[in-house]
């Protein structure tokens, strides 16, 4: 039976992570979230079902049919923008209600984010990774995730990062940092050109718990340094509404970065816990696999191999997936071929292990040449809260 081989899988990769002219994004999904102990959009759903009362609760119910919880917040947006000096309904609501249950949703959101037990494990492991690459060209993580796991995780080692945003207390967004068009007379002609390679790039294309809108008769998201307070909804989700292009602009900014990251010849991009439900950013994604066959796209699932992507995969040779019994590389779909010798953090038992974001950045942390202070202070978290964790 043929079978993929293992261990040339992992060198390979290994290969592509030490060539420093590479140009190297990470593609964040909600596995990886769940990885340090915070719940996925399912899991959020049901925490807002379990919340929610009365009226809201029956709203919300016939709003998440057939929509998941992202959808259910546009779905809000677009009827409080529709409706905003009405009494009429839409599915039920004015644009009064609409825009409560949206800011008691989002408080929901924000709660559940920021007071559940997470470990920061993976995230010191992949901050420590791309704090020690020192490509050429900075590192990019794109992330889906609303909480703060990222930020915390660079922070607590020290990695300097822009996210797109200027300031400390109420920060404004620059599009013209985070493409670095529009800003010719201070001579920025590239996101390359205008900030330094040295700093990590966080690009949340969902928002954050700590985005709002600013109180102004043309809202802007700004970022707070701590969670959106209560009564104020977090920025979080993009609405689809074309009515809304206003508010759309950071959203929108940042999604045209992942279009643009994409579109630059020979990148490598690692894309771990995402399930592929955004179908804005997966065409953005499949588009660029099949317009740059030199760029590489590796998938690192969980679980099952999601069939769109098992079927791009299939006639798309630069797409790999991976998962723990099985790959699709070279468009050859089958199971892996049980390795004689590997670390135990690749392979255990009969799985394939780095689909799991923990695992996934382990592998990472190994594959960036060691730098002392870094280290020292990586060691340090990690035995911290190998004491904390019993």
């Amino acid at each position: 039976m043929s079978a993929h081989d293992v261990v040339g899988f992992v060198n390979g990769l290994s290969e592509k992570l030490a060539s420093r002219s590479r140009h190297v994004c990470v593609f964040l999904g909600a596995g990886a979230s769940k990885a340090c102990g915070l719940p996925d959009i399912a899991g959020l759903t049901e925490h807002v079902r379990g919340a929610l009362t009365g009226d809201e609760l029956t709203a919300f119910e016939r709003l998440a049919t057939g929509r998941n919880l992202e959808q259910v917040l546009s779905r809000l947006r677009r009827i409080a923008t529709l409706l905003e000096e009405s009494e009429d309904t839409v599915d039920g609501l004015t644009g009064e209600q609409a825009g409560a249950l949206d800011v008691d949703i989002c408080r929901l959101i924000i709660d559940k984010l920021t007071s559940a037990t997470v470990t920061y494990e993976p995230m010191w492991r992949l901050a420590s990774w791309a704090a020690r690459a020192e490509y050429h060209r900075p590192v990019e993580l794109f992330t889906v995730n609303y909480d703060l796991l990222v930020e915390t995780g660079l922070e607590a080692l020290g990695v300097p990062y822009f996210d797109g945003f200027v300031g400390t207390l109420r920060a404004q967004f620059r599009g013209d940092l985070v493409e670095g068009v529009g800003d010719a007379e201070r001579g920025v002609q590239s996101v390359g050109a205008s900030l330094p390679a040295f700093l990590v790039r966080l690009w949340k294309l969902h928002g954050s718990v700590h985005w709002v809108w600013s109180e102004n008769e043309n809202p802007t998201v700004v970022r707070l340094g701590m969670p959106a307070p209560g009564g104020q909804p977090a920025a979080i989700y993009p609405s689809d509404a074309k009515y809304d292009e206003s508010r759309r602009v950071p959203f929108l900014v940042l999604q045209d970065r992942l279009r643009r990251a994409l579109d630059e010849p020979e990148t490598l991009t690692l894309i771990t816990g995402y399930s592929f439900g955004d179908q804005h950013l997966n065409e953005t994604i499949f588009n660029a696999a099949r317009r740059r066959p030199r760029s590489e796209f590796i998938v690192f699932c969980y679980s099952a191999i999601p069939d769109e992507v098992a079927a791009l995969a299939a006639t798309t040779p630069n797409v790999q997936v991976v998962t723990r019994g099985e790959a699709v590389l070279g468009g050859i779909r089958q199971p892996w071929k049980k390795p004689d010798s590997i670390p135990a953090d690749v392979w255990n038992g009969d799985k394939f292990l780095l689909g799991d974001f923990e695992f996934f950045t382990h592998f990472l942390a190994r594959s960036s040449p060691p730098r002392g202070e870094l280290e020292s202070r990586l060691a340090d978290l990690l035995a911290k809260a190998a004491v904390s964790n019993g």
